[in-house]
């Protein structure tokens, strides 16, 4: 019988050496992602072998991450399907790429049920192309830039543990513009943003500020996914300073990926505002998740 835990800053480290057994591209599987998102998903962890099991939800109506890590994927499968029967929920996958549902397919031929869900995609980019904003279609993002650069007293600086209360202020102040308190998924974010900061040393986190006249107007923060590409976790800046978000997204591009090929910047969470403003930046792969549902 598969055992299953609240996820604890504790489980970094088996987490983070199960995941790298994978190496998968898809955000959900990044320790990080799943700790600060807990509450809102209220996701629970467990290992069979050499294998992290991963579920959501309630009684009822769990849901599954297709399992990272190594050995027979047919047997934590089993396992993961007997459990879902003891808790009376229908077995569902999700997170699946192109690639797992490839391997679901073959281990399990014609048993389950496929959906795509957009809202869900991760946004992949070159980061090169994303530290240098180079190209006709990004002629837009420079235009933004060069505005930043002529009008205002700007600077750039790492985000480091002895800043995280300034940097809470700022994103307090973000929320009440942007009445967090009042949207749902805002709501939800700020609770998973202020996780991160409060656990900004703890989680490893890579960040950065961006001041003008001394004041922050923006941050990002950010970490290694797999081994050919960052994860930006969260970025922030006050709209009404204008280039603020496209400078935050390439100084911090510029100072952390090299070695790195792409920068996943996760979903849109089908936000339309968001989802246009991811596309602006033209993604190198538009990462397709599945949900899978045994027959």
């Amino acid at each position: 019988m598969l055992e299953f835990k609240k996820i604890e800053i504790s489980d970094k480290e088996w987490v983070d050496r199960i995941l790298s057994l994978s190496d998968y591209r898809g955000a959900e599987y990044n320790f990080t992602n799943l700790f600060i998102w807990d509450g809102t998903y209220k996701t629970q962890i467990g290992r069979f072998k050499d294998f992290m099991i991963i579920r959501t939800g309630s009684q009822g109506q769990r849901y599954y991450l297709y399992p990272p890590g190594r050995g027979n994927r047919r047997e934590v499968l089993d396992e993961m399907i007997r459990d879902a029967s003891l808790d009376d929920s229908a077995f569902s996958l999700i997170g699946l790429t192109r690639e797992t549902k490839a391997q679901l397919e073959k281990i399990y031929p014609h048993s389950f049920k496929f959906k795509q869900e957009r809202d869900s995609f991760d946004y992949i980019y070159d980061a090169n192309r994303l530290s240098t904003l180079s190209g006709k279609k990004l002629q837009p993002k420079r235009n933004h830039l060069n505005y930043f650069v002529s009008n205002y007293n700007w600077s750039y600086e790492e985000f480091t543990p002895n800043k995280v209360d300034e940097v809470k202020e700022f994103s307090h102040e973000w929320c009440k513009r942007f009445d967090c308190d009042k949207l749902e998924t805002l709501s939800w974010e700020s609770c998973a943003v202020e996780k991160c900061l409060d656990y900004f040393e703890e989680l490893k986190m890579k960040g950065g500020i961006l001041r003008v006249d001394g004041q922050i107007v923006a941050y990002t923060v950010g970490e290694v996914l797999n081994s050919d590409t960052l994860v930006v976790h969260i970025e922030k800046a006050f709209t009404d300073v204008r280039g603020a978000y496209p400078m935050i997204n390439r100084e911090f591009v510029k100072r952390n990926a090299e070695g790195f090929k792409y920068i996943n910047r996760e979903d849109d969470i089908g936000d339309e505002g968001l989802r246009k403003a991811k596309e602006s930046y033209y993604p190198a792969i538009l990462l397709e998740k599945f949900t899978a549902t045994l027959l």
